[in-house]
């Protein structure tokens, strides 16, 4: 099949394309970078020419609340008005587990937006719901640092490799359409601020990891169940102390 990757030369996008690629399939990777921009329409006639499947995986350059709104709702109606208009016959799209949970988070509100825009277009969908990937436990840790202090809540996190985000995605791709969603997390759930405490050890890391109720994760506080998957999730093999970029993680 011809496979249109929507951020197809970032993290998850350009192990999606290779991955698809190594499975036979026709895997286009559509980016700024390679002439396609959904934000302005530029290249989408051309790059959904035959194809079968869409698979968006892009994200918005900029988390202001506004921009991040913008970015997911104007890049989604190009995109699916692309699509109809080329005949594509199933599109997929990455979004995160706890997005329902979050509503009065920018981000969250903006990939909210996002799904009902796939749920109410014409073309037959699947969702892909993702905790948190390994590759950004650093950032996640700069975000929530304040001087030499790391505040985290004592809530539930279950983490997953990038690699086997990719493979899950693309095992949906290449399926029937689900017109629905499905969660995929890492095989280990942690207490969060137990995690980071661990893992900025294991790093050298000399700042102090604080357990805090109130802490906020990207701006809001979170729940104890908010970032975590329920039940009938598909679950990674990588745990995170033998994932191979661990150590490359640290600086």
């Amino acid at each position: 099949m011809k496979i249109v990757v929507v951020g197809g030369t970032g993290l998850i996008g350009s192990k999606l394309v290779a991955k698809l690629g190594e499975d036979g399939h026709e895997a286009v990777a559509a980016s700024p970078r390679t002439g396609v921009n959904t934000l302005t329409g530029q290249g989408l006639a051309e790059v959904l020419t035959d194809a079968q499947v869409v698979v968006d995986v892009s994200n918005s350059p900029s988390f202001e609340e506004r921009a991040v709104l913008e970015f997911f709702e104007t890049s989604t109606r190009n995109l699916l008005a692309a699509e109809a208009a080329a005949g594509v016959g199933h599109h997929v799209a990455m979004s995160v587990v706890g997005t329902e949970r979050l509503p009065e988070n920018g981000y969250f509100r903006a990939k909210i937006a996002q799904e009902k825009l796939i749920e109410k277009s014409s073309i037959p969908f699947s969702l892909v719901h993702a905790t948190q990937f390994f590759e950004f436990v650093r950032s996640i840790a700069d975000e929530a640092t304040e001087g030499d202090t790391v505040r985290m809540a004592p809530v539930l996190f279950q983490p997953i490799a990038g690699d086997e985000v990719a493979q899950a995605v693309g095992r949906v791709s290449v399926g029937s359409p689900l017109n629905g969603r499905i969660e995929i997390a890492g095989p280990e759930q942690f207490r969060m601020d137990e995690f980071f405490r661990d893992v900025l050890a294991g790093w050298g890391d000399p700042r102090e990891v604080v357990t805090d109720v109130h802490a906020r994760y990207f701006g809001s506080e979170v729940g104890e169940r908010t970032l975590v998957p329920g039940g009938g999730a598909t679950l990674g093999r990588i745990r995170y102390r033998d994932w191979p970029g661990r150590t490359a993680a640290k600086k």
